[in-house]
């Protein structure tokens, strides 16, 4: 497999989760600007979405959008149980809260990246954002991980999400709980090599 990535982006979640399940594969950087792979290949052609992450299947099939992602390479290696089994409720709450962190947190935080955007829409963007962030931060008073005791795959898309929030002007102190599960989640070491690969092997 390959995963097609670039840095402080959502892909580390995929990426994360392949180094958790301890599965095979080839990490290809993909240059955000240019649409070109340090390999040389035009990205548009692998995924005309234009944005990573992308995962290229032995086969050729390319799958993209993270949290189908995460789910494909749980259900590679279930014994690890990062995702609940396919069919279980467990699992159907997993796929809530995927979409949860998908369209609350990492499309609410997009537009906080567009510098045309006035700084006065920008404020309504984090006060939702805020919103969101306290929602989370009351499970995460309770338990280590969003859905139970134990990591798993929306753990890794929360986690890549959050790391942009500094640069975004969110101060996450105001909720303890959530500096504390970044803490928890960056001690990982499979989380700490796919942060060291990406950073070393970023181009442009």
């Amino acid at each position: 497999m390959k995963l097609y990535s670039a840095p402080n982006t959502c892909s580390l979640s995929p990426h994360i989760v392949l180094r958790e399940l301890g599965l095979p594969f080839e990490l290809v950087m993909v240059n955000n600007r240019t649409k070109v792979t340090a390999d040389g290949a035009d990205f548009l052609a692998i995924n005309p979405k234009g944005y990573v992450a992308a995962l290229q299947l032995d086969n050729g099939e390319v799958l993209t959008e993270g949290p189908a992602i995460v789910q494909y390479l749980a259900d590679l290696r279930p014994e690890a149980a990062l995702a609940p089994p396919p069919g279980s409720w467990p699992r159907v709450r997993l796929q809530e809260m995927l979409n949860y962190i998908g369209t609350e947190i990492h499309a609410g935080a997009s537009p906080l990246f567009n510098a045309a955007i006035p700084d006065t829409v920008k404020v309504i963007f984090r006060e939702r954002l805020v919103r969101r962030f306290d929602n989370i931060a009351g499970t995460l008073a309770t338990q280590d991980h969003l859905l139970d005791d134990r990591f798993g795959v929306a753990d890794a898309y929360l986690y890549a999400v959050l790391l942009w929030m500094p640069v975004l002007g969110i101060a996450l102190d105001r909720w303890p709980a959530i500096t504390a599960y970044i803490a928890r989640i960056a001690a990982r070491p499979a989380v700490q090599a796919a942060q060291h690969a990406e950073q070393a092997a970023a181009i442009g």
